[in-house]
């Protein structure tokens, strides 16, 4: 590995151990289950109203017989093999990836931040959840968030992801991944619905663009059971859509 590269994870990894100590210290409570569980994110902090007075809160359940066809552009996924980092921050499982991959849609783009996981898929499709969910986060130069959505069905071994379900981190323990391209995550095709919401964690800040990719990829039994093994379940129920439209790209 070149140096440079040694020095970003260095960089990276200290960032990440000084963003979960910080997490856990301001924000312990929150969390899937009992007193701190979704319908009392509100309650926790004052910076989690959004998680109750946002109208455009995430996850939501996708009728596809009411998404509304429409020209979207294509999503371009310019993403680059590079040293990343596995944490489990008490949450989920993330994957932190070094700068240089960009999500393009026409004329926006986005850089890629890191990617986790939920399962159930916090997503519904006409009232049906997936086992698993990746959320694929990025953040444009203005400094607004989109997050693309690839849902997993069981089947055979991701051999993409065998790196990651075979080290699944202890919590506050990061993992390093010697390289790992992204872009092999990703199902070969790229039509997704589109629409605005949330953070899906505290504080539920609104006015997320979402991209869930229609094709789902596969993840086998034993992998997800590896992960069950830390969550059993870390997804946030679906949202009121509040009147809001869901494209879906021709």
């Amino acid at each position: 590995m070149k140096k440079t590269n040694i020095l970003a994870m260095g960089a990276m990894l200290a960032l990440s151990c000084a963003a979960y100590a910080q997490d856990h210290a301001e924000h312990p409570h929150w969390g899937y289950q009992g007193k701190g569980d979704p319908a009392h994110w509100a309650e926790l902090d004052a910076a989690n109203t959004a998680c109750k007075l946002s109208k455009e809160q995430s996850p939501i359940d996708i009728e596809e017989r009411n998404a509304k066809k429409a020209p979207l552009a294509p999503l371009a996924f310019n993403y680059a093999a590079g040293p990343a980092e596995m944490i489990n921050n008490g949450h989920t499982v993330q994957i932190n990836l070094p700068p240089g991959s960009v999500l393009k849609a026409g004329d926006d783009s986005a850089n890629l931040l890191q990617f986790h996981f939920h399962t159930p898929s916090e997503e519904k499709i006409n009232g049906v959840n997936y086992p698993m969910v990746a959320h694929f986060v990025h953040k444009s130069a203005d400094g607004k968030l989109s997050v693309v959505a690839v849902l997993f069905k069981e089947g055979a071994e991701n051999k993409t992801l065998a790196p990651v379900f075979d080290a699944l981190p202890a919590e506050g323990k990061p993992v390093q991944l010697a390289s790992f391209n992204p872009v092999d995550v990703l199902p070969a095709n790229h039509a997704y619905f589109k629409f605005m919401g949330s953070l899906t964690t505290p504080p539920c800040s609104d006015g997320v663009r979402w991209q869930v990719l229609r094709t789902p990829v596969e993840l086998s039994k034993k992998q997800l059971a590896e992960f069950h093994k830390l969550y059993k379940m870390n997804a946030r129920p679906v949202q009121p859509l509040n009147g809001r439209v869901v494209e879906v790209s021709e």
